[in-house]
C-alpha cells in the first residue's frame, strides 16, 4: 500500500472513530457526499483539501501522520513461502539483504549487476512482501519491525548454513576487522541460560551500532557478519573415548 493510501485510509479511521460519515465530511466542506465518496475512494486529495478534512475532526496534518506510522504494522518475520520467494532468487535476496542494511536504491545498482528495470521489479515485490513501502523517484522506506529476523530454521537461515556459513569460516581470522574466540567450559543449565541471555543482548548491541551508523555514507560502511554461537557438545573423537556409550544429554 502506497504511503497516499496509508494516510487516507489513517483518516478513514479517525473518521470513523470521531462517529463523523461522508455526508458530515461533505456538509462541512459544501461538497456533494458523491464527490467526497470519490475522493476517498481514489485518494486523490490536494493538500489544501487534506488540511481542511483534518481542520473538520480537529487534527493536523502532523498528528495524522503520526497516527499513520504508530498504526503501521510492522512485520518481524516473513511466512516460509515469503522466505522460499527470496531464497530462491539470488536477485532478490540480495535486494532484500541491501535495504535492510540501508542501501539506496541507486548505489544497488549501482553497485551490482542489476539493471533499473531489474532493481525496480525486486523493489516492488520485497513491497508486496511488506519488507519496504515503495516512494516516488525509487525511494522506499523500510517498514519491517526493529527487531526483524529470519525464520529459525527456515529457508533463509536453511540457505545461509548451507551456502554463506561454511564460506564465512574458511579464513584464519587474522586480517583487520576480523576476530574469532572460541572457547570451550562446563555450565550447568542455569549458566547456559545466562549466556544464552547475554548472547541476545551482544546481538542488540550489533543491531543498535547498525542502526546508528546508517547514516554514514556507504563508502564508510563496510558489510559486517557476526556469528555467535553454542551448545552443549563434545568433540566426537571425546565422545568415542568415554567408557559407557552415548552423549551426555543436556
Amino acid at each position: 500500500m502506497s504511503q497516499v493510501h496509508t494516510l487516507v485510509a489513517t483518516l478513514k479511521q479517525e473518521l470513523k472513530a470521531r462517529g463523523l460519515t461522508y455526508a458530515d465530511v461533505a456538509q462541512g466542506l459544501a461538497l456533494s457526499e458523491s464527490s467526497v465518496k470519490r475522493q476517498f475512494a481514489e485518494s486523490r486529495f490536494t493538500l489544501s483539501r487534506l488540511e481542511q478534512v483534518c481542520e473538520l475532526i480537529g487534527l493536523d496534518i502532523s498528528d495524522l501522520v503520526q497516527k499513520m506510522e504508530a498504526g503501521r504494522k510492522r512485520i518481524s518475520t516473513l511466512t516460509e513461502a515469503q522466505e522460499k520467494e527470496i531464497a530462491g532468487d539470488p536477485k532478490m535476496l540480495l535486494a532484500a539483504i541491501c535495504v535492510l542494511n540501508g542501501w539506496l536504491f541507486d548505489e544497488i545498482i549501482a553497485t551490482y549487476s542489476v539493471s533499473e528495470h531489474e532493481g525496480i521489479q525486486l523493489m516492488a515485490r520485497l513491497d508486496r512482501l511488506g519488507v519496504i513501502e515503495l516512494l516516488p523517484l525509487n525511494r522506499y522506506r523500510l517498514i519491517v519491525a526493529s527487531d526483524f529476523r529470519w525464520l529459525p530454521g527456515g529457508p533463509i537461515q536453511q540457505f545461509f548454513q548451507r551456502e554463506v556459513q561454511p564460506d564465512f569460516l574458511k579464513s584464519r581470522f587474522q586480517g583487520a576487522g576480523e576476530k574469532l574466540l572460541f572457547r570451550n567450559g562446563m555450565l550447568s543449565r542455569g549458566a547456559n541460560a545466562e549466556m544464552a541471555r547475554r548472547m541476545e543482548r551482544l546481538i542488540a548491541d550489533f543491531n543498535e551500532l547498525h542502526v546508528e551508523d546508517a547514516a554514514l555514507p556507504l563508502e564508510e560502511r563496510f558489510g559486517t557478519s557476526l556469528l555467535v554461537a553454542m551448545r552443549p557438545w563434545e568433540f566426537g573423537f571425546f565422545n568415542e573415548l568415554r567408557r559407557e556409550p552415548g552423549e551426555k544429554r543436556f
